[in-house]
């Protein structure tokens, strides 16, 4: 059983890419390329950045870093997250110990 696999066209910064891809995965891989072009072209467009490949280099750094900075977001939410679950557990072990002693 082997998965068939499509070929697509993106243009990133008017160049045609043919990438492959699954079926199911096809309106991903063109939002991704949309979203790749669309920060290239803010890249080029500050004139700071010449040359296409170093302007891909620049979107992927700036994209890993967003991403770097999102994942540590979500693990500082998460460790909020558990202090106050934590404080929760203490406070209703706290209520539930008086109710037992309020109940002898």
């Amino acid at each position: 059983m082997s998965s068939k696999r499509n070929v697509m066209a993106v243009t990133i910064l008017g160049k045609e890419y043919r990438i492959g891809c699954d079926p199911d995965s096809e309106e991903v891989l063109i939002k991704v390329a949309r979203f790749l072009d669309a920060r290239m072209k803010e890249i080029r467009g500050t004139g700071k950045v010449n040359g296409t490949e170093r302007i891909a280099v620049m979107a992927a750094l700036n994209i890993a870093n967003e991403l770097l900075a999102s994942e540590h977001n979500a693990d500082m939410e998460v460790s909020s997250a558990n202090k106050r679950i934590r404080a929760l557990r203490e406070r209703i072990e706290v209520a539930l110990n008086d109710n037992a002693q309020l109940g002898l």
